[in-house]
């Protein structure tokens, strides 16, 4: 476990190095554009949170999903995203972006080594995981030249910088078939805004600077269910080596939340005046206040849906989720925004797990697909999103355990129809180490 912890510290040091966010005009608006949850082997299956389940993986979208575990789960995600957004006047700028997706170390309470040690079977099982991740990124910079008569050619600018993280406490109890989860996380983050107008053709001219800071907090809970239903019980209990045929059904949401901000808040006129010994700025403050206090609100939301799983060998489902962005409100940058709802459909299949000759028929190969509506309209349209996902989950023994590299990509379209839209790429890559010693009972030391 030490040589995974020290590979983890690797990665976590030299990702900074590459990250690099994106410039997401959308992103002004709300507290910026959301982070997908689902973890990087769900999302290659179009994001079934609801029902995602696995002896190896995390799924942190439904809690109860822990459960389910049977060995201690470290995962660890990263992204990058090529990207072209074009406006009605068919201009268009491409960019690559990307960060770490999320940190998360997860284990069932009690091993299942004990089991077999102790000769005894329990109805229950027990999980906990512990998940640092992204909530929403702020990142644009907009500029547009216009004119005006006597005064020539003035600059806009709009920029913004940030977002909100959250770490979640989760944990899950299963008895036989049955097994509820909760979450409880802290949500907290800083963004920035900033526009300004500048004038190209009057020399040494006033210029205008708007800047507001502001930092949120406040707390985060999310509860699921899930229940798996056998469809061919008498063909177990005669036989032996069987594949477990089942349905899972699943059921995960919250309430509305609150959270508090503190923003700063500067306006102000200015003038920089070169001389002989370097430019001087003289200024007026329009507006300068610190420490401002404020609340806000983010909405309720519920997913549901239902996946068919033959064994390890294949799996599909069906999710639906529904968020209602009209509850939303925040006091340090008001937005009106829409109810949202998202359609996922997807799976995976094995050629064979248990080939001992060919690597490539134990892994996994998944596929799927989503549409959704966005809260944010732009001039009264309404932004829709839809995509196809595939991946690969990867087997590979480290440290004489069972470990996974998960690859992705997601290739979709957000806002068509509308004054901007986007295309883009999306690139996925995740290592879930596992250890299936964590809290066993040894017998002699």
């Amino acid at each position: 476990m030490q040589r995974i912890l020290g590979t983890v510290l690797c990665i976590l040091i030299c990702i900074p190095l590459f990250s690099q966010s994106e410039n997401s005009p959308l992103s002004r608006f709300g507290i910026g554009d959301l982070v997908d949850e689902n973890f990087i082997h769900a999302r290659s299956m179009g994001s079934l949170g609801a029902t995602n389940k696995g002896i190896y993986h995390i799924n942190i979208v439904n809690p109860a999903s822990l459960a389910t575990l049977r060995t201690a789960a470290f995962d660890i995600g990263i992204s990058s995203k090529y990207s072209t957004i074009t406006d009605l006047d068919n201009q268009s700028v491409t960019q690559w972006g990307g960060n770490l997706e999320y940190i998360s170390l997860a284990f069932p309470l009690s091993n299942p080594l004990n089991e077999i040690l102790d000769r005894e079977e329990r109805d229950y099982n027990l999980g906990m995981a512990f998940t640092l991740m992204p909530h929403s990124v702020v990142a644009y910079d907009i500029s547009s030249l216009d004119s005006l008569s006597g005064i020539g050619e003035f600059r806009r600018n709009f920029s913004g910088n940030g977002g909100s993280y959250k770490f979640y406490w989760s944990n899950a109890i299963s008895y036989k078939n049955i097994s509820f989860g909760l979450n409880l996380g802290y949500l907290f983050g800083n963004i920035a805004y900033e526009r300004n107008i500048a004038f190209t053709d009057v020399p040494f001219p006033y210029q205008t600077q708007f800047v507001e800071d502001y930092s949120l907090k406040g707390f985060l809970w999310n509860a699921g269910f899930q229940y798996d239903l056998i469809l061919n019980k008498e063909a177990l209990k005669s036989k032996k080596n069987v594949e477990v045929k089942k349905i899972t059904f699943g059921l995960r949401g919250h309430s509305n939340t609150g959270f508090s901000t503190s923003s700063d808040v500067v306006d102000r006129v200015f003038q920089v005046i070169p001389t002989n010994v370097g430019n001087v700025t003289d200024a007026d403050t329009l507006n300068f206040a610190l420490d401002k206090k404020g609340d806000g609100k983010l909405p309720a939301s519920f997913g549901i849906g239902a996946t068919y799983q033959v064994g390890q060998k294949f799996a599909f489902g069906v999710n639906y989720s529904s968020t209602a962005w009209n509850n939303y409100f925040n006091d340090a940058n008001p937005e009106n925004l829409n109810n949202t709802y998202k359609l996922s459909a997807g799976g995976y299949f094995r050629p064979s797990y248990r080939s001992y000759s060919n690597f490539f028929k134990r892994a996994y190969y998944r596929y799927g697909g989503f549409i959704n509506t966005d809260p944010r309209k732009i001039q009264g349209e309404d932004l829709k999103s839809y995509g196809v996902t595939f991946g690969l989950g990867l087997p590979f023994i480290y440290q004489r355990k069972i470990s996974h590299a998960n690859l992705g990509i997601e290739l979709g379209s957000r806002g068509a129809g509308s004054p901007l839209s986007e295309k883009y790429a999306r690139f996925l890559l995740s290592f879930n180490f596992n250890d299936d010693e964590w809290f066993i009972k040894r017998k002699y030391d």
